[in-house]
């Protein structure tokens, strides 16, 4: 089973770029970040015409996110427990049903800027929940996937230049502490695993010419369950999209798991 996750930055944006990527990689589940559209605003028909299934969890505007799958998907969840208040569509949940029974966790986690301040505050409160949620995935024994946008630079070989991050929400010292007390509890990041070697990333910006000096960094994950990593066979980044036309500034980040 190929999982990939992919913040497409808005699908009425990549509304050729996401079917294109889907046929020439064919994952078999697509964990996606910000489609930036109500649920039925989104155009699943051109993605059921592929043979996924398609389960959203959008917001005019901002956020959303969506799981694309070709195996059945079942028990389907949409928002991050622990905070009824949270109106912010960063969160769906669904078991895919392979050769193993898979729970997909796809999030899109807040950016957090600027920092200090509410925005931040709420960064951490949302990563107090997610590994809460974890906690109990964890103690359920349940295989499980945790993909999306962490909007976090755990380490500063993440960063083609780490010193313009030093005062970013997305590397100050307590969202890395935030980030790590999740991994701690026994996840295991698929591409990490497979490739431990600096100079890979999953973003770069559209300012400044990022793309073409290769200021990227990386802040798309794939963190595994202990029964979800023993299945690991391979992890990659699909690069080559972000030269596409009309790229998201993100790209796809994968795991193949023998399940």
């Amino acid at each position: 089973m190929k999982i990939a996750t992919f913040n497409i930055n808005g699908i009425k944006a990549r509304i050729e770029a996401l079917p294109a990527w889907l046929e020439a990689q064919s994952p078999d589940v697509a964990m996606l970040q910000e489609i930036k559209s109500v649920d039925e605003g989104f155009p699943r028909e051109i993605f059921e015409d592929m043979g996924y299934r398609v389960e959203t969890h959008g917001q005019k505007g901002f956020n959303g996110v969506a799981i694309l799958s070709k195996l059945p998907l079942e028990d389907v969840t949409r928002g991050l427990q622990g905070d009824e208040s949270d109106e912010q569509a960063r969160y769906i949940e669904a078991t895919v049903i392979g050769s193993t029974a898979l729970r997909l966790c796809c999030l899109y986690l807040p950016n957090g800027n600027p920092a200090p301040g509410p925005k931040y505050d709420y960064k951490l409160a949302w990563m107090e929940r997610l590994h809460a949620r974890a906690k109990q995935l964890l103690a359920e024994e349940i295989a499980f996937v945790m993909a999306g946008d962490y909007n976090i630079i755990e380490q500063d070989t993440d960063a083609a230049k780490p010193e313009l991050w030093r005062e970013d929400a997305l590397a100050l010292p307590a969202s890395r502490a935030a980030y790590r007390k999740i991994a701690a509890l026994g996840l295991t990041n698929a591409l990490r695993a497979k490739h431990p070697e600096a100079g890979l990333y999953s973003f770069w910006d559209y300012q400044a010419g990022a793309w073409q000096k290769n200021n990227g960094i990386l802040i798309d994950h794939l963190l595994l369950s202990p029964q979800a990593a023993d299945l690991l066979i391979d992890a990659g980044i699909d690069k080559d999209v972000r030269a596409g036309e009309k790229p998201s500034d993100h790209v796809p980040v994968w795991a193949q798991l023998d399940a």
